[in-house]
């Protein structure tokens, strides 16, 4: 049996994939357990640690309403890999190089692009439906102005901070891959928080009767569920479409540097971070994977490792009381703050070992100790997905 721990504290039941959990994160997925709009139960990825709004690592079967909180602010984040036609023998002895074209072609943190860096079409497509949204909610285009427009469309194609990275990798039969992570940067953030005030206000009156005031939500039918369905799935729309744009320019900086190459097969180009209408336990429902993948059957997906350990290209097996979801990482095991307390940058030197990346304390709080065991994240997933191609990487460029 994959799952570890069962916990039926709430009105719906807790399934955990792994037995390493806090109390803290527990006490979160049985908060999440009490609300009377959760179908079925509640599954735990093997990467689960506590997380704002919802459980980073939960799996949220919802009948007839969304949790904002629990769908969070990088609305859309995930994973997408590419293999190239190049062995790893073909790459140069240095690869300072190609970490600097990299961070050349795409800007990381809060930068973005000095001019529109996609084809018009692909802007005015988004625009339209956009526009749409702020019609009916004018104070989120305020906000967003706020933030320097059209820092959207100059960010199409950009990494962002946090534990986003863009990383060369070799596989276990020495060919190269480009693999990266990224979501829906400054626009989901402010669609993301926008929404999740707004559900307070709408439950506010009985928000004292929720677990938390996190967990506000929206119902449908009512209120403003409509907008918000729409907005989620714009801003996961752009992130996909973020990544897309990421992945060419990538390829095209390293085409200038490398041998004559092609890419051959894009794995995937996934969220780990959303919503989407599926059906599960006889119903359709809200699914909500807060730091998860679908792991269908046969489906491919990537988890990745911290940035100095392995990573996967995986296959689904469609196991049902994961929700067919698998885990999206290795997992946190200690906070950013507790991290940068605990490691200095030598520690990341010699964890980092033979990887061209940053090692200054800028990214500390990225070092591998401070992220759970993947090898013990995907022993705990074998009932989940199958391993397709084993991943190390030897340049990462973080955000």
């Amino acid at each position: 049996m994959p799952v570890k721990m069962t916990i039926n504290k709430g009105r719906a039941s807790v399934k955990i994939f792994t037995d390493d959990v806090d109390a803290a994160s527990i006490d979160q997925l049985t908060n999440i357990a009490r609300l009377p709009i959760v179908h079925g139960h509640i599954a735990a990825m093997p990467d689960v640690h506590m997380g704002i709004g919802a459980t980073v690592g939960s799996v949220i079967p919802t009948f007839g309403a969304i949790i904002p909180a629990a769908v969070g602010v990088d609305i859309g984040c995930g994973m997408n890999a590419v293999r190239l036609s190049l062995k790893a023998e073909q790459l140069p002895d240095s690869l300072r190089r190609v970490r600097s074209a990299i961070e050349a072609a795409v800007p990381v943190g809060f930068d973005q692009h000095k001019q529109d860096p996609v084809k018009r079409s692909t802007i005015t497509a988004l625009d339209k439906r956009l526009d749409a949204i702020y019609g009916q909610h004018p104070a989120l285009l305020k906000m967003q102005k706020n933030r320097g427009a059209p820092t959207w469309v100059r960010q199409l194609g950009t990494l962002g901070g946090g534990n986003h990275f863009i990383e060369l990798c070799i596989d276990e039969a020495s060919d190269v891959w480009i693999m990266l992570h990224s979501g829906s940067r400054g626009i989901g953030n402010c669609i993301g928080r926008y929404f999740i005030n707004l559900a307070k206000k709408e439950m506010e009156k009985e928000l004292g009767q929720l677990p938390h005031k996190d967990l506000a939500y929206f119902s449908e039918g009512r209120g403003h569920f409509a907008d918000y369905a729409e907005a989620v799935h714009w801003a996961q729309d752009y992130a996909m479409t973020n990544r897309r744009e990421m992945m060419g320019l990538i390829v095209a900086a390293l085409k200038g540097i490398l041998p004559p190459f092609q890419a051959t097969k894009e794995a995937v180009n996934c969220h780990h971070n959303y919503v989407a209408v599926e059906e599960h336990l006889g119903k359709q429902v809200y699914l909500t994977r807060k730091g998860a993948i679908a792991a269908y059957k046969d489906q491919l997906g990537i988890i990745p490792g911290s940035m100095g350990a392995k990573s996967y290209i995986v296959r689904g097996l469609g196991n049902a009381e994961s929700f067919c979801s698998c885990s999206h990482g290795a997992g946190r095991k200690m906070s950013r703050t507790q991290a940068k307390k605990q490691f200095k940058a030598c520690d990341l030197e010699t964890q980092t070992q033979g990887v061209e990346c940053r090692k200054d304390k800028g990214v500390v709080d990225e070092i591998p100790g401070a992220y759970k065991d993947i090898d013990q994240v995907m022993e705990n997933q074998k009932d989940l997905v199958e391993v397709v191609h084993t991943l190390k990487q030897v340049v990462c460029v973080k955000g």
